[in-house]
């Protein structure tokens, strides 16, 4: 049953075309065509997101920003801009309203959207996904990708398919085969980690996956088994949720140079706090888990949580539960170069992802 429902289904994954240099290029048109990079050129930077032309030169969003001057000379810098990246985001969602009453946001750039109820009237979800990008081209003055399917594991895998600019479509009668040819390092839910530790085990492309029993998957990777034993057949059930909750909120900074002094790393340490008590505070949102990364100079990286029966509800209950997390890893072993706190497992965690100007924006902060 579960299976004809999933084929039933016409989804679209959007996602815009190198969003943030886009925009760039978009409104500086001596940038048109060059290496541009969202971030600053500076000693401990980090590129928040590059164009295409710089990504030809292998410079890729969360690359230190002196390793992407050093592979891409020419590369130009130009510092985020939120506010505008917003107001565009507006624009691209207001787009999708036109078409689809379920829509489910990811981040400012990209969405799902289930059009099986056919809200524009167009006769497929292929020139559904067409009309949708002309008109975000026509307004926005961007591109956009899209990916056409039956669930939202290939729908967005299809999206990436034919980028930038373009769209691809998986019918039901090609899904689980077209998934066999393709490299598990690029299915959702498989990062870098788990895409080696299946390497190491045999497992490179989707057929490989197929391959493996469940009793297999399940040894080596616990409760993530189901999920990969499913995708490996095309199989993926979950409904595009317009009220996704959104399940933790964190926020970290990479210093200017690496910290060793207890009271540089609190502060840094406090700041973050501050930060992500903001967010709480104005959506009402409130977790029993609070997290604290740490990244040292030499890249190597730790987490410390803790999870507590009620939520933490007070500004000044963040802090310290921050501060005791970070004093477990003080004093310093050596040079700190990044610190964040996130709070997780929400009370009551109010659903954010319709609220556009509240969507990810990026995953690591951006040293100034």
């Amino acid at each position: 049953m579960a299976d004809h429902i999933s084929a039933s289904r016409k989804i679209i994954h959007v996602d815009m075309d190198a969003f943030f240099s886009s925009v760039g290029q978009r409104d500086d048109p001596s940038l048109r065509g060059r290496p541009v990079a969202v971030g600053y050129a500076a000693a401990r930077g980090v590129v928040a997101a590059a164009s295409y032309e710089a990504r030809k030169f292998g410079v890729r969003s969360a690359l230190p920003s002196v390793t992407a001057m050093g592979r891409c000379p020419d590369l130009v810098f130009v510092p985020p801009r939120f506010d505008v990246y917003k107001q565009v985001s507006g624009q691209i969602h207001e787009v999708f309203a036109r078409y689809a009453d379920l829509i489910q946001p990811l981040s400012l750039d990209e969405a799902y959207l289930d059009v099986t109820a056919n809200k524009a009237g167009i006769e497929t979800a292929w020139l559904t996904a067409k009309a949708i990008r002309a008109a975000i081209l026509e307004e926005t003055g961007l591109t956009a990708s899209a990916g056409i399917s039956y669930n939202k594991f290939l729908a967005k895998l299809a999206s990436d398919h034919r980028k930038p600019n373009g769209q691809f479509a998986v019918t039901p009668d090609m899904g689980a085969a077209w998934v066999e040819t393709l490299p598990v390092s690029r299915f959702h839910g498989v990062g870098p980690v788990t895409a080696e530790k299946m390497k190491r085990l045999g497992i490179e492309t989707g057929a490989d996956l197929r391959a493996k029993p469940f009793e297999f998957l399940q040894e080596h990777f616990g409760s993530s088994a189901g999920w990969y034993h499913a995708i490996a057949r095309g199989v993926d059930d979950r409904p595009v949720n317009p009220n996704r909750v959104r399940k933790s909120s964190g926020s970290e900074t990479t210093f200017d140079r690496d910290l060793v002094e207890a009271a540089d790393i609190e502060a840094g340490v406090l700041r973050m706090a501050d930060e992500v008590w903001r967010w709480c505070d104005g959506r009402c949102s409130f977790g029993r888990t609070v997290t604290v990364k740490v990244k040292y100079g030499d890249f190597q990286q730790i987490t410390r949580s803790r999870s507590q029966p009620t939520a933490v509800s007070t500004h000044d209950g963040l802090r310290q539960a921050a501060l005791e997390l970070i004093r477990s890893v003080l004093p310093a072993e050596k040079g700190i170069r990044l610190v964040g706190v996130t709070v997780s497992n929400f009370v009551e965690a109010q659903a954010t992802a319709a609220e556009i100007a509240e969507l990810p924006i990026f995953a690591e902060g951006i040293a100034a």
